[in-house]
């Protein structure tokens, strides 16, 4: 009986090792589980015969667990299954239309399976959380976001309609580089072929038009982070009120006061940065700046902006002069 829940154990930590790195020297698998490599191959044979598909690597003795024709079981520790669920929750008021029943299926089936333990700590997050303050983005199809994100891996032409707010709707061919989802809304930036330029595409505005096209050889983006290159496309784009602002901090040091959409940071030097912003009106560009709340100086922007920074500091001086 000892030698059985030895094995189980072992055959569950073997099993545990195979999920969290893709390929594995018989060696270090040995190593790792205090048995011989000889054991380590009959453990393996177990494995398989439970519907484990592990292969065998080729030129050197070791183990990768594959992709089966069914999904076996998944070994999970304590707080992985409760980060599991907790997703899933939140899954289910997704912006990805058809992808909350779904999601609730498969919260349905893990906490069928969850310890009370488990199951009592999941509910319990549930129960003390409010979901608030976030407004529900456009409904999104999970099928558009697979085929454009089929076409970003597999490095095939876009084709698709869109539905622009300034130049009404256009067919489109483009190279898809990356899907981003910023704020409430789900973005495509890619590069535009007819156009000869990047751009960034709202996906709920987009509706492909299938078969993919020929594929592509990858560009070189102008960019290094695809999320700040978003920020500052949204942040600088189609505002009628824009504004540059020399803040007296470094970037790094804003860094976490500039948020996501309003504006881009461009470093200067260790002491100085620039921030690019813009908004409907320049009351709204007051307030952006000086959230950041650092000393700053007026670069440029719209000749209103200047005086609506001074009504703005003689409203803070009259109210603690008062």
């Amino acid at each position: 009986m000892k030698t059985m829940l030895e094995t189980s154990a072992r055959l569950l930590k073997l099993l545990s090792l195979l999920q969290t790195h893709r390929d594995w020297p018989g060696t270090d698998l040995a190593e790792r589980l205090g048995v011989t490599t000889r054991t380590v191959r009959r453990d393996v044979e177990r494995l398989r015969e439970l519907g484990y598909p592990v292969h065998a690597l080729q030129g050197t003795p070791g183990y990768r667990l594959g992709a089966g024709a069914s999904l076996p079981p998944l070994l999970l520790d304590d707080d992985e299954a409760v980060a599991v669920a907790v997703g899933l929750r939140t899954a289910t008021s997704s912006s990805v239309t058809g992808i909350e029943e779904t999601a609730l299926r498969a919260l349905t089936k893990l906490e069928q399976v969850l310890p009370s333990r488990l199951r009592h700590r999941v509910n319990t997050l549930q129960t003390a959380t409010v979901r608030a303050g976030v407004a529900p983005g456009p409904q999104i199809s999970a099928d558009t976001l697979m085929t454009i994100a089929n076409a970003c891996r597999r490095h095939e032409r876009l084709r698709f309609d869109y539905l622009s707010p300034r130049g009404g709707a256009s067919r489109r061919h483009a190279e898809p580089y990356r899907l981003v989802h910023f704020g409430r809304h789900w973005y495509l930036v890619a590069f535009d072929v007819d156009r000869d330029d990047w751009r960034t595409f709202r996906v709920d505005r987009l509706t492909p038009r299938p078969p993919a096209g020929a594929r592509f050889t990858p560009r070189e983006p102008p960019f290094d982070d695809v999320a700040a290159y978003l920020a500052q496309q949204l942040s600088a784009r189609a505002w009628p009120c824009q504004a540059t602002v020399e803040l007296h901090e470094s970037a790094d040091a804003v860094a976490d006061r500039v948020w996501p959409g309003m504006g881009a940071v461009e470093a200067v030097d260790e002491h100085r940065c620039l921030l690019h912003l813009g908004a409907p009106t320049t009351s709204d560009l007051v307030w952006m700046i000086t959230s950041v709340q650092t000393d700053f100086t007026l670069v440029s922007g719209p000749l209103e902006l200047e005086g609506a920074l001074r009504q703005q500091a003689q409203r803070c001086l009259r109210a603690i002069e008062a």
